[in-house]
């Protein structure tokens, strides 16, 4: 008998793509937030915590890795789009190559950090996730959600920024673009922190399931499982 696919699970995976490939797009401007400085992608990225929260409380770790690798793939399916569409020649009336190339073409540099902490962001905020779920039997969800996301942002926005500016920024910039980030990230978290726990409440009620046995059975300390 074929084995159906949650819609739900399928769609929580296909706005997680979409939120890193929008957030890697607005990393390219540098706002300002009070005094402080940092990436644009500021203001989307939390979101993709939020989903990657709610499909690992609902559909445990397994899942949760799937979708983590689904968005790699889309980050390098978008380099790759997004280079080829610069190095073919425009048409001779259309002259917004210089602006286009800005937005779209980041630096080997920009990219290597972008998707080096992505992946160890987006795995240390699972990990976290289910291994915390684990510990406190399931309960408490608010302080696993808000943990794995201060442990995730801070580690993303520590590899993002130091592989992406170090050398280019004074130090003092970089770490209050560290801060500034992870701090901004995990209070997003708690801001929207009841609505993300109506959609989890929700989504487990219509999917009939108990990820809790899931994320007990699956055991995320084992290296190849990464």
């Amino acid at each position: 008998m074929k084995k159906s696919v949650s819609v739900l699970f399928m769609f929580a995976g296909i706005l997680f793509a979409i939120c890193l490939l929008i957030a890697n797009i607005l990393a390219t401007k540098i706002i300002m937030i009070g005094p402080w400085a940092a990436p644009a992608g500021v203001l989307i990225f939390p979101v993709a915590y939020i989903i990657n929260d709610v499909i690992v409380e609902v559909w445990g770790y397994r899942k949760a890795r799937l979708i983590i690798w689904t968005g790699f793939t889309v980050n390098i399916l978008a380099v790759l789009f997004f280079s080829l569409a610069i190095v073919v020649p425009a048409a001779p009336f259309w002259q917004h190559q210089d602006a286009f190339s800005t937005i779209l073409g980041s630096t080997p540099r920009i990219i290597l950090a972008s998707l080096m902490a992505y992946l160890v962001g987006s795995f240390l905020n699972a990990f976290v996730m289910s291994k915390v779920k684990i510990i406190m039997k399931g309960k408490d969800f608010s302080v696993r959600a808000i943990l794995s996301t201060l442990i995730g942002e801070a580690a993303d926005s520590m590899i993002f920024i130091g592989i992406a500016f170090a050398g280019n920024m004074p130090f003092a910039i970089l770490m209050g673009m560290i801060v500034t980030q992870a701090c901004i990230k995990t209070v997003y978290e708690i801001i929207v922190l009841p609505f993300t726990i109506l959609v989890v409440n929700w989504v487990k009620k219509v999917e009939g399931i108990d990820s809790f046995d899931e994320a007990v059975s699956y055991n995320p300390f084992l290296i190849n499982q990464l």
